[in-house]
């Protein structure tokens, strides 16, 4: 059983480095070769103020930006999360996704890769996971801090990791590929 990890680009604002951040991630996730991993850039979403009429529970979108996120979020098995800290939480565009759909996100794992500067993101980190669960998501103990993520950065926009953001990746892998093994039986 081949599982589906999307790993999310979660800042859409120009000059973003979550972008630098979630390719050497995905690299990372192809390299553990226990998921089908597809890198997903909510920018090329270009999701509005959520401006659906019904509630995302019944599924009855109206709006082709809509359907096309349900499609996106229903067709993985696992998610992370590639997410910096604005004001000590996650950036709007995230809590927007999101909010966005509900039965799409129910009975999958998530983990979360944040960035910023001295507290690596985990501010936003802990607020996430508060919303992830009200969406019926398991979101993992293990997970990826990157401090001062842009003395990272290398000139040619690569990010260059340290040993424990590496082992920090691979744990957080492979608690992500036993929960979605478990939680996909949990899904009609």
């Amino acid at each position: 059983m081949t599982l589906n990890l999307h790993i999310i680009i979660c800042s859409t604002r120009p000059g973003r480095v979550g972008l630098h951040v979630a390719k050497w991630f995905h690299g990372v996730a192809m390299q553990h070769n226990k998921f089908q991993v597809s890198l997903i850039d909510l920018a090329e979403f270009n999701l509005p103020v959520y401006d659906e009429p019904e509630h995302p529970i019944h599924q009855r979108y109206q709006h082709e930006h809509t359907k096309k996120w349900a499609a996106s979020v229903n067709a993985a098995d696992a998610y992370v999360f590639v997410t910096p800290e604005y004001n000590f939480g996650p950036p709007p565009s995230l809590l927007n996704a999101l909010n966005y759909v509900y039965k799409e996100w129910n009975y999958k794992p998530a983990g979360i890769v944040s960035y910023g500067g001295i507290s690596g993101g985990l501010r936003s980190a802990l607020i996430e996971k508060l919303t992830l669960t009200t969406l019926k998501m398991m979101p993992m103990v293990e997970a990826v801090s990157v401090q001062n993520v842009s003395t990272l950065i290398d000139e040619n926009k690569n990010f260059a990791p340290s040993d424990h953001h590496i082992n920090s990746g691979t744990s957080l892998l492979n608690e992500l590929h036993k929960w979605a093994q478990a939680l996909k039986t949990m899904r009609p």
